[in-house]
């Protein structure tokens, strides 16, 4: 298993300067130092600066034999003053991407199968959300001019977010579980991926059929 890294070895004192809240400082301290599966690379990256006030943000990638298979985005959203839309203060919002075999393009079910990849991995790890919502999107692209020899590729997205809940409640001074929220988006990368699963057999999550071989990195 490997440590999650890049800006990890910052302390949570530092994330948001001094008027950070506690309980976003705890939070983000969940972030780091997850261990991961050994296939995912991930880092802090800036995090956008509008959505609310305070943020976090991490980028991952799926690589195996220096191959990356799917990559993404994770953003951590903190309202002290909390948010009608989210049912507490903290929102998990992210991007997530890979290519496939254009043919899987055709089945009238992949979106709703790629929609339950990322509740099927929240609910295998046993975590508490709530007000999910986003899209999956399917888009196939041919090649055409000096580019022909390109077989034709389609890609699957998923936009997402949720509201971690602390089992306890979202109440003032609550802090979700972060590192579990972690590890089952990085199940979701994996799954995207192609990879078999790495969590418990007992989640019952569709693995995904064949798919278009790695990009270079």
């Amino acid at each position: 298993m490997a440590a999650a890294h890049g800006h990890h070895e910052d302390s949570p004192d530092d994330v948001g300067g001094e008027g950070s809240p506690s309980v976003f400082r705890q939070a983000v301290a969940g972030l780091q130092g997850v261990l991961l599966r050994p296939e995912i690379e991930l880092d802090a990256t800036p995090p956008p600066q509008r959505l609310a006030p305070f943020s976090y943000a991490l980028e991952a990638a799926v690589v195996v034999d220096d191959e990356e298979l799917a990559d993404g985005r994770l953003i951590l959203l903190h309202d002290p003053a909390g948010h009608d839309a989210w049912g507490g203060t903290f929102r998990l919002v992210t991007l997530v991407h890979a290519d496939l075999e254009e043919e899987m393009a055709a089945d009238p079910l992949l979106p709703e199968v790629c929609w339950s990849w990322l509740t099927g991995a929240l609910e295998a790890r046993r975590v508490p959300y709530a007000a999910p919502s986003g899209t999956v999107t399917r888009a196939g692209s041919h090649y055409f001019g000096g580019l022909r020899e390109r077989p034709p590729s389609t890609q699957i997205e998923i936009r997402a977010s949720w509201s971690p809940i602390e089992p306890g409640g979202q109440g003032a001074g609550a802090v979700p579980d972060t590192a579990a929220h972690l590890s089952a988006w990085c199940d979701l990368l994996c799954q995207i991926a192609g990879l078999p699963p790495g969590g418990a057999p007992e989640a019952g999550i569709v693995t995904l059929p064949q798919r278009r071989g790695p990009q270079s990195r």
